[in-house]
């Protein structure tokens, strides 16, 4: 008997941050190797994929955004064709499929678009690994989850993790992916300032203040792993972008500087455990045990007119919901 495929799947997409993260140096394939923690929380994308009938290979996309205080967002969906190939991962994901497999179903997608942009927290990594997973349900399994890791490896560093989410000690480039235990029973209060962060330019910046830079002692992955299980407030970890931000006094970068070391203040004296960085900005975070105060840390910091969100760790991705 033949399988019935689903027409319609629903899927989230995400976010993350990390806990720690240490950048080595930069590769001959041009890319720095890192050590991080990588940690998935239950805020992130809406995504949802749909079959439609008609002529073979035809897509079309909209995109639905929340407004994000000090972004500048579309008001209307905006048209698949008019999303640039290279700055689109659900695009390049869907490409990649079809190429793949022979997927030919012409689709319909809806992204609802909470992760803010250029904020550390993997938005479009985590949708363009929502697409593969997406896709696959559509084409019956078409492809073994080694397959899609390699497909993941091939759209970008992070995309690998978002295959399964949780938390993860995450080496390499951001392909090699070793699953460590969520925390639990924690808050966590996502808090971005009104600006983005560009991922080269910090890269750029880390890379030109590295010889002068103090060392840092090298936390391996089993070392993070067993320093979770322990009370916040006793994490080693670091964010080897954080004092390079810290560090520049003048220019727009030295407002930006101001701007990290009030919000990280802000969450610590709200009652946050631990604060930090995710990525390479311009998202700071702080994990709190008690609720309440985490709840009084997201309005207070959302009142000053930046973007803030509680939310907490997930132990793995959610499933897919299909439709038939």
């Amino acid at each position: 008997m033949k399988k019935k495929l689903a027409r319609v799947c629903s899927i989230n997409a995400p976010s993350k941050i990390n806990l720690h993260l240490a950048i080595g140096e930069r590769r001959p394939d041009g890319f720095h190797g890192i050590e991080s923690l990588f940690a998935s929380l239950a805020f992130g994308d809406m995504l949802r994929f749909e079959i439609e009938a008609g002529q073979k290979g035809i897509c079309q996309l909209s995109m639905n955004w929340e407004q994000v205080p000090g972004e500048q967002v579309p008001g209307e969906p905006v048209p698949f064709e008019e999303i640039p190939l290279e700055k689109n991962l659900v695009y390049r994901a869907l490409a990649l499929f079809r190429e793949r497999t022979g997927f030919k179903s012409s689709l319909q997608i809806r992204i609802d678009k909470r992760i803010p942009t250029g904020a550390g927290l993997g938005g479009g990594s985590s949708d363009a690994a929502s697409a593969l997973i997406a896709l696959n349900c559509l084409a019956g399994t078409a492809l073994t989850r080694e397959e899609l890791r390699e497909m993941a490896a091939l759209l970008g560093s992070d995309v690998c993790f978002f295959l399964t989410g949780g938390t993860a000690f995450v080496s390499g480039r951001g392909e090699i992916v070793n699953p460590v235990k969520s925390p639990e029973g924690l808050w966590v209060v996502l808090a971005k300032p009104p600006f983005s962060s560009d991922t080269a330019k910090a890269f750029r910046l880390l890379d030109q203040t590295r010889e002068k830079a103090h060392s840092e002692e090298k936390l391996s992955g089993k070392a993070l792993a067993q320093a979770l299980g322990e009370a916040p407030e006793n994490w080693p970890f670091r964010n080897d972008f954080l004092p390079v931000f810290l560090g520049i006094k003048e220019g727009e970068q030295g407002l930006r500087a101001g701007i990290y070391e009030a919000m990280l203040e802000a969450l610590r004296k709200s009652g946050a455990s631990f604060s930090g960085l995710s990525g390479s900005g311009s998202c700071c975070f702080g994990v709190f045990k008690n609720k309440g105060a985490a709840e009084r840390a997201e309005k207070g910091l959302a009142g000053q007119g930046n973007f803030a969100r509680l939310t907490f760790f997930l132990a793995r991705r959610a499933d897919p919901v299909l439709e038939y």
